[in-house]
């Protein structure tokens, strides 16, 4: 017996920074509803006053539109995904799945863009290999075919999804705990709701399936078994880490509160400086009421004025407001994008991509990084169904400036030096082809690759 509902310290010291940073980047509603932790208390601050400023709360999602405009740029172009081998079985399958690789109807762009955002949210996010159950053992892979059992599909996790795991001395998953909830009702007709929390647990041969209801107060078995990277002898799980320096939330979090506060401080005090709040001098109580539909009267050697402010501080605060959101973009690599309206000037495209060139290295590097996810849990699959086939994983560097025609020049003169290499001549050709067809369907692209490979 073990308490499969343990965290791991990592996870336990990390899961209140990774709400944070996820309700930050989605901004609107979420933050709002949950804007009494983000939003500071002055010293001494009146409850009501404090309750009216978080009933006004607004906020300026300058980190959500970073990441977007990131994930967005580097899945301009579909991943260039190329099979090679003799099976046509395995490519008819290998070409459905990268149309549906969920089950759900998500394609290979489509799955792995949303992993993207999430690794730039939360640092890492994880991609777990699954097979479909079957009552029956399959005696042939063409029983596993027909049975629907050698259908590989993936299953997307967010960091908070992980709470436990184990490392081997390879840096691999010795073990891991996966916790899901879920808002689940039997029958429509059914009063009331119920919250149902699963545990995975997957090492590196089996799983086991743990289960619990509102109301129940122990956690069941509810399914176990070999799991389909047994006979690989590794977890199938599949992380997507993103360094340190690359962790976008994590370089503009601060900031990002830092903007939020200091913008909404102003807010208020502009909202409240349209107020005036008279003054009166005098050495007698005071009792009168002030107001339009009011009057006052004043004894001899009083005197009655309105207080408002000379804006000196207003005027700091928007100053050092627009150098929060340039230093957001700034950490973010985006230097190019952060200053004011009217400090932009017309560019040539020449300048531009001068301008973007620190921000295409790090598009590279996020490039690489997915792709390597990707080869990864594709040639888990191709190991697991024993397909025979090399797989290869290219593209997500489409972003710069240049367009499709200075490609092609570029390899032009690559060809006219005439290098004797018809492997040489093989992969150009590919590389042009898969950018130029990069929306068509899967088997249309193994069948150019496999055209050009035949010549």
């Amino acid at each position: 017996m073990f308490d499969i509902d343990r965290e791991h310290p990592h996870y336990s010291a990390r899961k209140a920074v990774w709400r944070l940073y996820r309700d930050l980047y989605a901004g609107g509603e979420q933050l709002r509803l949950r804007a009494q932790n983000y939003l500071a208390r002055r010293q001494r601050e009146p409850a009501d006053v404090y309750a009216e400023r978080l009933n006004r709360v607004f906020y300026e999602n300058y980190i959500g539109s970073i990441v977007d405009w990131y994930a967005a740029t580097l899945f301009r172009e579909q991943p260039a995904v190329v099979f090679e081998g003799r099976d046509e079985a395995a490519k008819l399958f290998y070409s459905e799945l990268m149309s549906d690789v969920d089950r759900k109807g998500s394609s290979l762009t489509d799955f792995w863009r949303r992993q993207f955002i999430e690794a730039l949210i939360s640092g890492v996010s994880f991609v777990l290999v699954d097979f479909p159950r079957t009552q029956v053992r399959a005696g042939s892979r063409a029983e596993e075919d027909a049975s629907g059992a050698s259908r590989a599909y993936l299953v997307d996790y967010t960091a908070e999804d992980v709470i436990n795991w184990s490392l081997d001395e390879r840096g691999n998953f010795e073990w891991v705990v996966i916790r899901t909830r879920a808002v689940k009702k039997d029958r429509v007709e059914d009063a009331d709701w119920r919250t149902e929390t699963r545990w995975a647990y997957y090492d590196k041969r089996s799983f086991r399936i743990y289960q619990r209801s509102d109301g129940e107060a122990a956690i069941r078995l509810i399914d176990s078994g070999a799991h389909g990277l047994a006979k690989l002898e590794r977890v199938p799980l599949f992380p997507l880490r993103i360094s340190e320096g690359l962790w976008l939330l994590n370089r503009a979090g601060l900031l990002q509160l830092e903007h939020f506060n200091k913008s909404n401080a102003l807010g208020w005090a502009l909202t409240m400086g349209l107020f005036a709040m008279p003054v009166v001098y005098s050495e007698r109580e005071w009792s009168q009421m002030v107001g339009e539909s009011y009057y006052i009267q004043l004894a001899p050697g009083d005197k009655f004025g309105w207080t408002e402010p000379e804006g000196k501080v207003y005027q700091i605060a928007a100053d050092n407001l627009t150098s929060l959101q340039e230093e957001i973009y700034r950490v973010c690599y985006l230097p190019q994008a952060g200053g004011p309206l009217e400090k932009a000037a017309v560019q040539s495209g020449i300048s531009k991509q001068l301008d973007f060139s620190m921000t295409q290295e790090v598009l590279r590097a996020y490039g690489d990084a997915v792709k390597e996810q990707m080869r990864r849990v594709l040639k888990a699959i191709e190991a697991a169904r024993e397909d025979g086939i090399e797989i290869s994983v290219g593209g997500l560097d489409n972003f710069d400036i240049a367009d499709f025609s200075t490609e092609l020049s570029q390899a032009q003169e690559l060809l006219a030096l005439g290098v004797e290499s018809p492997t040489l001549k093989k992969e150009i050709f590919k590389k042009l082809a898969m950018k130029f067809v990069s929306d068509a369907r899967q088997e249309v692209k193994d069948r150019i690759v496999e055209e050009i490979e035949h010549g």
